[in-house]
């Protein structure tokens, strides 16, 4: 895949003449961004923490303010962003991934729909606007995290303890009747008589959110095979 450094002017540039709104990248920082020609297929997982680990560090081996897919990205395991001072990841195009975890100053836009198998975002200063259908099994946003906008639907089983908004163009729960046994790993389900710890949000809606946590940074799938 190619990939090269660009200038706030060239991104701004380019985010014009894809279509992507200003109200989006206007609150993005104005500095130096990778740019990654899609569409794009990611093996394993894209830590936006961690530049050394993504696949565009070989040919663009510094770190920049955000990577820019002009294109479909594809992510075959998690999109994870842990700490604060990640990178932002722009997508002009569709977002794939089996699962995204944001727990750091996540910044996500995507110019269409934005598809996981699971979407766990909580305690973070964020930013995530998706320009299209945002398509789950199960969405968890705990601790004031919520989608700054959803333009489309909000599609799947939406666990929250509160931190809503009116950002979203509609929400449907394709298996409404379907226990959370069936949409998540047992591994990750709290046990009745389970000392919340470190992540009691994660409690009120029946999850260990330290197991959560865990099988994100091993590498491992939230939700059942498919």
């Amino acid at each position: 895949m190619s990939t090269r450094y660009v200038s706030w002017d060239e991104a701004v540039a380019l985010f014009e003449r894809r279509g992507l709104p200003e109200s989006s990248y206007e609150n993005l920082y104005d500095e130096e961004y990778i740019l990654v020609e899609g569409p794009v297929v990611v093996r394993g997982d894209l830590p936006l923490d961690d530049h050394e680990a993504t696949p565009w560090a070989e040919d663009t081996p510094d770190a920049a303010t955000g990577y820019i897919v002009d294109g479909d990205l594809t992510v075959e395991g998690s999109l994870v962003d842990i700490d604060d001072g990640s990178a932002a990841l722009v997508v002009l195009g569709g977002l794939t991934a089996r699962d995204a975890y944001f727990e750091g100053d996540a910044k996500l836009i995507t110019l269409g729909d934005a598809v996981f198998r699971a979407f766990v975002g909580h305690m973070t200063d964020k930013l995530v606007m998706v320009h299209g259908d945002l398509r789950t099994s199960v969405a968890v946003f705990l601790a004031e995290f919520f989608p700054d906008l959803v333009a489309g639907t909000l599609s799947g089983r939406l666990l929250t303890d509160g931190s809503e908004d009116d950002a979203v163009g509609g929400y449907a729960d394709p298996s409404p009747d379907a226990p959370l046994t069936d949409l998540l790993v047992p591994e990750v389900l709290a046990a009745p008589d389970a000392a919340p710890g470190d992540f009691a949000f994660f409690a009120k809606v029946g999850l260990d959110g330290g197991a959560v946590r865990d099988r994100v940074m091993k590498g491992l799938p939230l939700t059942p095979a498919p």
